[in-house]
């Protein structure tokens, strides 16, 4: 009699019963027990793919707004632990005017209608940059969500909005020295520990889409180990196969953090 059960290439299976996707990480090769602990996402390409189907780049940014929330979904079903997403950087405010407001309105609207599902799936939000300098109403959604979800146990969601990683240190460094603490006391771990969300583990994948082979400020203390995937797949068209395939070259690489192995 032929066995039923499925024959999974190179990895350990969990005990745990396995979802749609993480079947199909699996038959890819991916070892669910080896993801990158904490995922982090420059969403570029959404204006130029707007551009290219003739449409407003507002329209584009939408687009991929529907595609964070596949994305968010996909990590978590996967097993990945914290999601990090470079929404509006401190950079983005040169942007034209109408673009600006459109994307504070799409990512306030956001914040509000899909947070009742967030708690539901057992996310915790979170956020990282000087939200202290958006508009009110975005300032007051992302803090709405912030506390209904900061109990929940699930995948860890950041937005960077408004956010530098040149300006995180800067703001670090003001922390240390309004707590009076001495210069040969500062530390590498100290500063860490001063940035917007100490608690988060350091980045170990750092995903760029639409083929750009930059860093672009993002997470520049904390990924200063993590491992780059870049496409040249625009954010819009994003998938749940490209987020397999990111996590597979990073499970192919050999991760040395500066030593030698052999």
């Amino acid at each position: 009699m032929r066995n039923s059960t499925p024959q999974y290439r190179n990895t350990v299976i969990p005990a745990a019963p396995l979802n749609a996707l993480q079947v199909r990480a699996l038959n890819l090769g991916i070892n669910l027990q080896s993801l990158p602990r904490h995922l982090a996402i420059i969403m570029d390409g959404n204006g130029r793919w707007a551009k290219k189907k003739g449409l407003a780049r507002l329209l584009g940014h939408r687009e991929g707004y529907k595609t964070l929330r596949s994305v968010l979904l996909n990590a978590s079903e996967l097993g990945i632990e914290y999601l990090t997403v470079y929404a509006f950087s401190a950079e983005n405010w040169r942007r034209p005017e109408d673009e600006v407001a459109g994307l504070m309105k799409l990512i306030e609207t956001a914040a509000r209608d899909e947070l009742r599902a967030m708690h539901q799936n057992n996310v915790r939000i979170c956020v990282a940059g000087r939200i202290d300098q958006v508009p009110e109403g975005l300032r007051r959604a992302l803090i709405s969500g912030i506390e209904t979800t900061k109990d929940n146990t699930g995948i860890t969601f950041t937005l960077a909005i408004n956010y530098g990683g040149r300006a995180e240190i800067v703001d670090a460094i003001k922390k240390i020295v309004d707590s009076g603490i001495p210069s040969d006391q500062v530390t590498e771990e100290l500063v860490s520990q001063s940035l917007y969300n100490p608690s988060h583990p350091e980045p170990d994948l750092m995903v760029r889409t639409a083929g750009e082979m930059r860093w672009s400020n993002f997470l520049i203390w904390q990924s200063a180990y993590c491992e780059l995937y870049v496409t040249e797949v625009p954010w819009p068209e994003f998938s749940a196969d490209e987020l397999l395939r990111a996590v597979l070259t990073f499970q192919q690489r050999t991760r040395k953090f500066g030593a030698v192995v052999e």
